[in-house]
């Protein structure tokens, strides 16, 4: 909704944190400059999900597994234990996606990620994304049988991906 209109600011949210820093340390990249703060340029879930193009060499060992999102930060939080979840299963993970098979997600093409990700979040990052954070976890995995699979994506058109 765009607007015109002057609207009061909300609220500040009460601090309930304390000296706790489990979030601050809990975090990969280190992208927590300060408490209340974030660098998305240094975020997993930003570098995973909303950055085109390459990621920066000193984050991507760093992203570890990771193909979309991080959450290590809300894991971390001792707040969050009060979550409940969600009950509508169009949320929960699926099965088939659990554990999968770098070597065979590398290797989608557009048609095969539409169809593997229909209905899912992961499919609106697209396919190029998606196939180059997946080589960013094959690199980071040390498996040398998957290091095939990824030279094989040398000439994908997608020069994040190649």
């Amino acid at each position: 909704v765009f607007t015109t209109l002057e609207l009061p600011a909300d609220k500040a949210e009460p601090d309930r944190c304390g000296s706790c820093r489990a979030c601050l340390d809990s975090c990969p990249t280190d992208a927590f400059p300060a408490p209340y703060q974030v660098d998305a340029r240094r975020c997993i879930s930003y570098l995973t999900i909303e950055h085109k193009g390459v990621v920066a060499e000193e984050l991507r060992e760093k992203m570890g597994n990771r193909i979309y999102g991080c959450d290590d930060c809300l894991a971390a939080c001792p707040w969050n234990k009060f979550a409940v979840a969600a009950s509508d299963m169009r949320y929960a993970a699926r099965d088939e996606l659990k554990a999968p098979r770098l070597a065979e997600l590398a290797v989608l093409d557009d048609a095969a990620f539409r169809a593997m990700f229909s209905g899912s979040p992961i499919k609106r990052i697209g396919r190029d994304r998606f196939v180059r954070n997946v080589l960013y976890a094959i690199g980071n995995s040390g498996l040398p049988e998957l290091r095939a699979v990824a030279q094989g994506l040398t000439g994908d058109p997608d020069a994040a991906v190649a």
